[in-house]
């Protein structure tokens, strides 16, 4: 498992898009990176349970949750769905709960807040699409990294500066 540093990332590769830092590290792996699977979602999250029960090699789900702080789009029985199929990471513009045990998942989990109540399900959400949070665009087969110092995308993969 590759340790991204997002500072050195940055320093590497001066044309990397940053986004706001409003995130904090949820899950057991506090650095991760892949190409983005992208996902919009308002307080609903089926597409968000349905895409983390598909294989995520290499990959990091990236949730445009609407900024909602009102209920949680993962938990930690679609987090162990996420590692069982091999996923880098999640990265989510709303909410997560069952933080205990999401630090203990060796998966990437970034978000901007706990919160105890869980999404309704009503099988509402768009993937591929491009999104817009932080301050930057996604595009779907883009690649992210993240880490303690905050959230980075490119174009192109990334490697670790030497």
């Amino acid at each position: 498992m590759t340790q991204y540093v997002t500072p050195d990332l940055c320093d590497a590769y001066p044309l990397v898009r940053v986004l706001t830092p409003m995130f904090k590290n949820f899950g057991g792996r506090k650095s991760f990176g892949g190409q983005v699977v992208t996902v919009k979602c308002f307080e609903d999250n089926s597409r968000v349970k349905e895409l983390l029960a598909t294989d995520g090699n290499g990959k990091v789900l990236v949730v445009d949750g609407g900024g909602s702080l009102r209920c949680a789009l993962l938990g930690d029985m679609i987090g162990e769905s996420a590692v069982k199929f091999g996923w880098e990471g999640v990265i989510i513009y709303g909410c997560v709960r069952d933080v205990d045990a999401l630090a203990e998942l060796d998966l990437g989990v970034q978000a901007l807040a706990a919160m105890p109540l869980k999404s309704v399900r009503k099988g509402v959400g768009e993937v591929g699409l491009s999104l817009s949070f932080g301050g930057v665009i996604i595009e779907n087969g883009e690649y992210i990294y993240a880490d303690n110092n905050g959230v980075i995308v490119s174009a192109e993969a990334l490697t670790m500066p030497e």
